[in-house]
């Protein structure tokens, strides 16, 4: 189940997906890509990972970090709307 996001956290949201569209990213690569400090996105990545637009795994190579996934912003919409 996918809810809907604020307003700025769409921006964000499409702004990675413009970037990574379903690939794998890190949190340092979002920060990158947003130009936000790492607390910012933390939240955000949190925000959004609870509002199911985004999955988050162990990164394989270093069990302390985390790797995202975006969902198809069509499939997290037509969750919504269910």
């Amino acid at each position: 189940m996918t809810d809907a996001l604020p307003k700025w956290e769409m921006r964000a949201y499409a702004a990675l997906w413009n970037k990574y569209k379903s690939k794998e990213f890190g949190h340092e690569e979002a920060c990158k890509i947003l130009k936000q400090k790492k607390e910012v996105v933390s939240v955000l990545l949190s925000d959004i990972k609870k509002a199911g637009w985004v999955e988050a795994k162990l990164d394989q190579k270093d069990s302390r970090k985390r790797v995202y996934i975006l969902k198809n912003p069509e499939k997290a919409i037509n969750e919504i709307i269910k």
